[in-house]
């Protein structure tokens, strides 16, 4: 049994003293500046890492500084408790999700209380909780009367391991994120919202958004990506159909030598009928990724369709090619190939032995030269080899081109962006049940709330235990009977608007109450990763506004100032298995160092082998470098912990975890 007088036993009874007086729960009084500091809400994971308590650390110093000005200060925390891991975790362990979260929650509130962080546990929220989704659930019903979520058939990116669509963002190297699986594309009816309708409104707010780190605000810029071109459409030869394409760069037209097409355009299936080939090629674009960072740097593969496109101001013919870089949900599945002046174009032209012209030259006083039997000419410049536009410069024939276009009724001017709506639509179980049912096939908003996912289920692999469950799908609507989607919410769904259920976590007659969430909103200090930039702090801003046209908050932004915090690096140690490297916590490790105190070589602990330092790298359970908290907490004491985190590097570095520096700061709280 724990000593009453210990360490860890003393900070719990100043913790439970601090809650049983509620020092620091903040209320709504308008005589009081207010200041709403957040830290990103945590997964519970099973125990705090050193990001956490970084994180939190720097939450915490800023709202005691705000408090000590006087300010009303908000402090609150939460759990972003819905997820694959806890559903993985559920099905190798043979325990329920809901109890393998609950307990981590509870463990790592613990760990929370031992840091001595002045949350306002009064506020605290669970995000898998149906007090909290039930309002989610409403919420998306009322998205859904505005037209502003649907449901369509897309191709996406599928884990075959995980049984489960994947963002872009979670595909890496074509694999999934989390089990390192190929993923394939699928096409499949998925729940979708339309992020795209404020598009133009997140794109010109960033510049209000001054207390952002700039690299972030870039970010959020580069991938709304707006752009100004032309919609313009190339006949097909013998039939009555178009191709429509998209094109920022008019005065290459042309230069089009062919026209690639997605592998699941409408032109290329249609096509494949009549040729293996073709089919064969379709077939193998569905097992390859939808990510645009890995089609960027893949192999560039087509297949001729046999089809042949009008070009629209020449009248040539150009072959129509099935393209694996071409996506059928990016614009219009199709582009406008112009080898000389695009360079995977120009690769893929190369690798086919399609035509290369040329149609624009350097400027006079240029310092490159167009040398297209090396490369693509891709910079703007003066029209050659384009008729009656040679000669021209690209903002006079982007208009001119353009225009004759207009005039034939081939094209016109459009502006367009390279955000998409936003799929939220998951086939795992553990996660908001989607609100909707169907009544004879046709898709209903559901009416009442929640809709509850239940807790008592039994697994059969991956498979979601509410997928063909009676007691879950059949259920009624006004009278009818009907049919409960099985599909689950994207957990970015939970965390793009837990910020605000902060203000009012136990109002019960809406999602928000107006006076208290308008008092508190927007938070004036976020605190989290820049790995968020175009995820998480993307969908927030846009559930904000969208809670501000429902009327329930005021302001437009959901967060002020935004601080990314660097992350926190530790030393790395392996020994060689064969050709494999395994990874040694720094903790078992014996480092021998130089006259200058540089690490040269180190042995393991436990075994005696010879070690190698691999350098300094983010703590990770892969690598076995990260430092648990506990532990750490344990040995120097939670004051040590939080005084290192502050003071070993500026809050927007890396924070490199040394034992003598930890050391260093326990030395300097015991003079």
């Amino acid at each position: 049994m724990e000593a009453s007088y210990s360490p860890a036993a003393i900070e719990r009874k100043i913790q439970q003293v601090w809650d049983e007086k509620q020092v620091f729960k903040a209320v709504v009084d308008n005589n009081k500046e207010k200041f709403y500091c957040l830290s990103m809400l945590p997964y519970p994971s099973g125990a705090l890492h050193m990001g956490h308590v970084r994180n939190y650390t720097i939450g915490d110093v800023i709202s005691r500084f705000q408090r000590m000005q006087g300010k009303n200060v908000i402090q609150p925390i939460g759990w972003d408790a819905f997820g694959m891991p806890a559903e993985n975790a559920a099905i190798q362990n043979n325990v329920a999700p809901a109890k393998w979260t609950f307990e981590n929650i509870d463990y790592m509130r613990d760990q929370l209380k031992l840091l001595g962080f002045a949350y306002d546990w009064s506020r605290e929220v669970t995000t898998c909780k149906p007090e909290y989704y039930k309002w989610e659930q409403w919420f998306f019903t009322r998205l859904i009367e505005k037209d502003m979520a649907y449901k369509k058939s897309s191709f996406v990116n599928w884990c075959p391991n995980d049984l489960t669509v994947l963002a872009n963002e979670q595909v890496h190297d074509g694999c999934c994120w989390r089990c390192d699986t190929p993923v394939v594309r699928k096409e499949m009816d998925q729940w979708f919202v339309r992020t795209t309708a404020y598009a133009e409104e997140l794109l010109t707010e960033l510049d209000n958004l001054r207390g952002w780190p700039e690299e972030v605000v870039a970010m959020q810029r580069n991938w709304i990506g707006k752009s100004k071109g032309v919609n313009l459409s190339f006949d097909i030869k013998d039939s009555d159909e178009q191709v429509e394409v998209y094109t920022t760069r008019p005065d290459t037209l042309f230069g089009v030598t062919y026209v690639a097409v997605a592998a699941g355009h409408p032109i290329a299936v249609e096509a494949a009928k009549a040729n293996s080939e073709l089919s064969g090629f379709i077939d193998e674009c569905k097992t390859s990724t939808t990510s645009e960072a890995d089609m960027a740097t893949m192999e560039k593969k087509g297949c001729a369709t046999g089809i042949m496109a009008i070009h629209p101001l020449t009248g040539k013919e150009v072959p129509v090619w099935a393209a694996n870089f071409v996506l059928m949900d990016y614009g219009t599945g199709a582009v406008m190939s112009v080898p000389g002046h695009d360079q995977r174009d120009y690769e893929f032209a190369k690798k086919y032995n399609l035509d290369i012209t040329q149609v624009i030259e350097p400027e006079q006083g240029f310092d490159k030269a167009c040398d297209l039997t090396v490369e693509a000419f891709t910079e703007k410049g003066v029209l050659v080899n384009s008729g009656d536009f040679n000669g021209q410069s690209f903002d006079t024939a982007f208009e001119a081109i353009s225009s004759a276009l207009e005039k034939m009724g081939k094209g016109s001017v459009t502006t367009n962006y390279r955000l998409r709506d936003w799929g939220v639509s998951r086939q795992r179980y553990w996660g908001t049940p989607v609100p909707v049912v169907y009544v004879d096939g046709e898709a209903k908003p559901a009416e009442d709330f929640p809709i509850e996912l239940p807790y008592d289920v039994v697994f059969d692999g991956a498979n979601s235990p509410i997928k063909n469950n009676p007691d879950f799908e059949q259920t009624t609507w006004r009278g009818q009977p009907a049919i409960r989607e099985t599909d689950t919410f994207d957990t970015f769904m939970e965390s793009s608007w837990y910020f605000a259920r902060y203000c009012t976590p136990h109002y019960d007659e809406g999602m928000l109450e107006p006076v208290e969430a308008n008092y508190w909103l927007p938070v004036d200090q976020y605190i989290g990763g820049i790995e968020h930039a175009t995820m998480h702090l993307m969908y927030a801003r846009f559930f904000h506004k969208a809670l501000r046209d429902e009327g329930l908050v005021e302001s437009s932004e959901p967060f002020t100032n935004l601080l990314c915090q660097g992350m926190v690096l530790a030393e790395t140690w392996y020994k060689m298995n064969g050709s494999t490297r395994v990874w040694v916590s720094p903790d078992d490790v014996e480092p021998t160092k130089d006259d200058q105190g540089k690490i040269i070589s180190g042995v393991q602990k436990s075994t005696g082998d010879a070690l190698v330092y691999g350098g300094i790298a983010k703590m990770s359970k892969s690598k076995m470098n990260g430092k648990d908290p506990q532990a750490a907490i344990d040995e120097y004491g939670a004051d040590t912990v939080r005084l290192f985190s502050m003071f070993a590097a500026p809050p927007e570095q890396t924070l490199e975890w040394t034992e003598s520096g930890v050391q260093g700061s326990k030395k300097f709280l015991e003079r």
